[in-house]
């Protein structure tokens, strides 16, 4: 008997639209997302929803819980679990994420966001106390480097450079909701060839640096819906863009200037030694929250 109610319930939550309050949702999504996520990510996710759809705080949903939502709202959290089943990430069900607390828009066309960066940016924020700098971001993707440095260094210039017109679109849209002025351009970094105007404090840069060899270890829902041109170099060079990048800022940075950058764990020691033979100075390999080697700086 109990085995046939648990059929039952697996059934009803998995062919039968059960929507009508946030509890009902909740134990929808934990039917049918179980096999993907864990049980707490279940939950981020339908608080995420709910603050996006409903205005809900996470007090808001446990007060709520048992409230009926309209057909409407309903319908939203029906077709987002549609998505998560995809594995969609839910950054790109709502169109947004934060990153160092500020908001910020993302699309298929950016890589979201992750708080390894936001270490990348508290770095360099540490580091550079001189608000008269001058900085360039190589690759800015939705632009949550160069938008969230010049919101804490509102006296820097501050220039970023995208190959992808897609992106360059949402990074000027995520300036103007933070009210914030960057320069950003369409640049294809590996045939720039020439030096820049004014000479650099500082120069940072998150590029693409997975190798083709590793996408069999990484999740569905990075693979499928993020952008291959922002994620992946060949196996063959895999330090294309490190390589190029450390040149332009070797040439362009002020003596005592930094290039920051944020790497693959697995390439630390390549990254030293590509910095050393290049010239800089005092390079230093950090490792992030998770304890990955994930950023290395360099001084001109």
């Amino acid at each position: 008997m109990r085995l046939f109610l648990n059929i039952y319930r697996y059934l009803l939550t998995k062919y039968i639209i059960v929507y009508n309050t946030l509890q009902q949702i909740t134990s929808t999504y934990k039917n049918r997302l179980q096999s993907i996520y864990d049980e707490n990510e279940i939950r981020n996710f339908v608080t995420i929803l709910a603050l996006y759809e409903l205005g809900y705080t996470k007090i808001d949903c446990m007060m709520n819980a048992s409230n009926e939502l309209n057909k409407s709202d309903a319908d939203f959290f029906k077709h987002s679990l549609e998505k998560l089943e995809q594995n969609i990430p839910i950054q790109q069900i709502t169109g947004e994420t934060e990153f160092y607390g500020l908001p910020f828009k993302v699309s298929k066309d950016v890589l979201i966001p992750r708080p390894e960066t936001e270490e990348l940016v508290e770095w360099i924020l540490k580091d550079n106390t001189n608000k008269h700098i001058n900085i360039l971001d190589i690759g800015t993707g939705s632009g949550c480097i160069p938008i969230t440095l010049k919101q804490h260094l509102p006296d820097a210039k501050v220039t970023s450079w995208d190959i992808s017109e897609n992106a360059l679109e949402i990074a000027n849209h995520n300036a103007m909701i933070n009210n914030t002025e960057v320069a950003f351009e369409h640049q294809d970094v590996l045939k720039f060839d020439g030096a820049l105007p004014n000479q650099l404090d500082v120069v940072v840069s998150n590029p693409p640096y997975i190798r083709e060899l590793e996408k069999e270890w990484m999740h569905d829902n990075v693979l499928d819906h993020e952008p291959h041109l922002a994620l992946f170099v060949s196996d063959s060079d895999p330090l294309i863009f490190y390589r190029k990048i450390a040149q332009l800022a070797k040439a362009n940075l002020k003596s005592g200037g930094a290039l920051y950058f944020e790497i693959n764990e697995a390439l630390g020691k390549e990254m030293i030694d590509l910095l050393n033979n290049l010239g800089f100075n005092n390079v230093e390999l950090r490792k992030d929250l998770f304890g990955k080697d994930r950023m290395l700086k360099g001084i001109a």
